[in-house]
């Protein structure tokens, strides 16, 4: 099946549209998306513009709906493969002049989305183009267009804030790892705040594209996301998306993102605690499959390593019994990750409502059966580290397994 136009695309799932209707603003949704969006969250906004709604009608947008229908029955076809043009002749001198004729124009001229486009055409077009692109000084054209963006921060000029979300599709189809001057231009801080004003309020796909672009400059140059801690809105953006299941591309992003972004950086940490993360995360993992439940117990053990991450798991009503559930479940990572947190909260926070609700969510059966499991690690060091710390206690509880009172641990 060829590619997957974009304008069949949901903006908030985006996944192929089955039943497309229209609202005030005159964006097409999925219905099901747009039906969540509005009457599930209770959002008042239309989700790719933000402009505010002053009705909820859905009208099926029946052209679209044809020409979707019509694209599934042409694209069950056999087609031959689109030939790709020659390394020579990506980089000819006709097809460099192509590409300054559009960068020329897209300067001087007040619609930047439609040469932005006419950009993203360009780099899809041939192996060599995305180097051609940079090496023609394509990059510092879209850094100009962030900085637009970022002097009109109050929001007010939408198509400046559209032309940014655009120029974000274009560099996340360029290697930018590979280029140090795209890396420092791009982690400029004029670059770095539009970027950020996309993730806050962009539509789904342009969202998707800024955390791309923004985990590959944090890879090159980790100083760009220890800077982050200024703006705790960067914070609630990316765990609004965590917790909201419209996109499984959006959750998964956010989650990524996160977990860079705390890695190395105690200021982060804190933020994002101060933002709700523990919270978020306890309600993700009863539901979370099992590689994102491996995500969301890293990033719980990265904010556990501060005091106010152990406080906020020890305060949450669920936070112990929701990572206990994941120790022995689904993978060795898991049970590795939430045997850390508990050690962490369990030796470090050790107040009687936390001992108490290891016992009574079961957590301590699960160390023992650790314990008195084949082999050595250093999982099963910590999990006897912890009946060894609070045995005495748990062994008052008639829940705690009579055949193994008596062990000395």
């Amino acid at each position: 099946m060829e590619e997957l136009p974009s304008m069949f695309r949901c903006p908030i799932s985006l996944q192929l549209m089955e039943n497309p209707v229209t609202i005030a603003t005159g964006v097409t949704y999925e219905r099901r998306s747009i039906e969540k969006w509005l009457f599930t969250y209770k959002k008042t906004t239309c989700p790719a513009t933000m402009q505010p709604l002053h009705n909820f009608d859905l009208i099926p947008n029946r052209t679209l709906k044809s020409l979707i229908d019509s694209w599934r029955s042409q694209s069950r076809r056999p087609t031959p493969p689109p030939s790709l043009p020659s390394s020579s002749s990506s980089s000819s001198p006709t097809v460099r002049a192509q590409l300054t004729s559009i960068l020329s124009a897209m300067e001087s001229s007040p619609f930047k989305v439609t040469y932005l486009k006419r950009l993203k055409s360009f780099i899809d077009g041939g192996r060599e183009n995305p180097a051609v692109f940079i090496g023609s000084g394509g990059v510092d054209s879209l850094g100009r267009i962030l900085s637009q963006a970022n002097s009109a921060a109050d929001g007010s000029d939408f198509s400046t804030f559209r032309a940014c979300e655009e120029a974000l599709a274009v560099l996340d189809r360029l290697p930018l790892a590979a280029d140090e001057a795209s890396i420092a231009l791009l982690s400029k801080p004029e670059s770095i705040k539009p970027m950020l004003d996309v993730l806050q309020r962009g539509g789904a796909e342009a969202r998707l594209h800024a955390m791309a672009i923004l985990q590959r400059i944090s890879a090159a140059n980790p100083a760009v996301a220890d800077d982050f801690h200024h703006d705790i809105d960067v914070f609630k953006s990316l765990l609004d998306l965590l917790s909201d299941e419209t996109s499984k591309c959006l959750t998964s992003s956010s989650l990524d993102l996160l977990l860079m972004i705390v890695e190395n950086s105690k200021m982060n940490r804190l933020k994002a605690i101060e933002a709700g993360a523990v919270r978020v995360l306890v309600e993700l993992l009863p539901d979370a499959g099992r590689r994102r439940g491996e995500k969301a117990l890293l990033l719980l053990k990265r904010l556990c390593e501060c005091a106010e991450g152990r406080s906020a798991i020890a305060d949450h009503g669920m936070g112990i019994a929701a990572v206990a559930s994941r120790v022995v479940r689904a993978s060795d990572v898991e049970t590795k990750m939430g045997v850390r947190i508990l050690w962490l909260v369990g030796s470090f926070l050790p107040t009687k409502k936390v001992v108490d609700e290891m016992m009574a969510c079961g957590a301590v059966r699960k160390l023992l059966g650790l314990l008195h499991g084949d082999g050595s690690s250093a999982t099963k060091e910590k999990a006897l580290k912890m009946i060894r710390m609070h045995g005495d206690a748990w062994r008052q509880y008639p829940c705690f397994p009579c055949e193994l009172r008596a062990v000395k641990y």
